[in-house]
């Protein structure tokens, strides 16, 4: 279920600040369109932080009604009470996994660590995807960690964002035992982590060019890596650019360019510079998405 790419959605907001139900359903069939996998609603790139759990519920309940793909749904948090509730609450809609962020701010031990991890998998029969991304959390798991919680029956994956090829190859090499897939948090490190046996990714550009970044999996998969190079190397500049500033600035703003969404961002995050926004058109014009 969980291989080849998953868009981490955008959550659009409509002007007065709430959820836009038909804009998201938009998207959904946007990169659905593009050949998408699945799907990942309440992440990073949704914007989570800024969502009320009656809003994080809400967004779950219209993702279940317009994809046709898997859904995943984004349950972590610091407070481990909070991520039972929301993947208890996944679990009881029928998504088909949760993605969990390792607990940030916190900057718990290692006992806490597990222990916060397998109190929420022992809470929900749900497939449980780790989310390590120390760039956000201040805290990067161990492959050690890692390894470990690959035992617990639930846990079922991880998406890793730490920058590491590296740190990739040992968790692959220390799960191979067991039945764990490796997930790409980096849209600029997906190829060599699918090459590496990596399972897909959980994409930003994917939100943007679906088809481009499936093209890159499959190909990559394939053997194809001639293909899986030119893709890499072509979106390169996008990834770049999407990335210029907090992640989901950029997207937004070129979704927003592409007439996709609005725009609007939820505090603190504020709108992109004029200067990463030139960069971004000619990226988008690069690949044929605006003109």
């Amino acid at each position: 279920m969980f291989e080849g790419v998953l868009p981490a959605l955008v959550t659009p907001f409509s002007k007065d600040n709430s959820i836009d139900s038909e804009n998201f359903c938009n998207i959904v069939s946007f990169v659905e369109e593009g050949g998408v996998s699945g799907i990942v609603a309440c992440g990073t790139t949704g914007e989570s932080a800024t969502l009320s759990m009656d809003e994080h519920k809400e967004l779950i309940a219209i993702a279940m009604d317009c994809a046709s793909v898997p859904v995943v749904a984004g349950t972590g948090s610091n407070n481990t009470a909070e991520a039972v509730e929301l993947t208890k609450h996944a679990a009881d809609v029928g998504t088909d996994g949760a993605l969990v962020i390792s607990p940030y701010y916190n900057k718990s031990n290692t006992a806490g660590l597990l222990a916060h991890f397998k109190t929420i998998a022992e809470a929900a029969d749900i497939p449980i995807i780790l989310y390590n991304v120390p760039s956000r959390t201040g805290q990067d798991l161990s492959v050690e960690v890692i390894a470990e919680l690959a035992r617990v029956d639930n846990i079922v994956a991880v998406k890793e964002a730490s920058g590491s090829v590296e740190k990739v190859s040992c968790i692959l090499e220390m799960t191979a035992d067991e039945d764990f897939i490796v997930l790409s948090g980096e849209d600029s490190l997906t190829f060599p982590i699918v090459a590496l046996g990596g399972s897909g990714v959980v994409s930003v550009i994917a939100n943007v060019v679906p088809d481009m970044m499936v093209k890159l999996v499959e190909s990559t998969k394939k053997g194809d890596l001639q293909t899986a190079r030119e893709m890499h190397f072509k979106m390169a500049p996008l990834i770049r650019a999407l990335f210029s500033e907090t992640n989901p600035i950029p997207v937004k703003r070129a979704m927003e360019h592409m007439g996709l969404v609005e725009g609007n961002l939820r505090l603190p995050l504020a709108p992109l510079s004029k200067e990463n926004d030139t960069i971004l058109k000619d990226a988008l014009r690069g690949l044929g998405c605006i003109s």
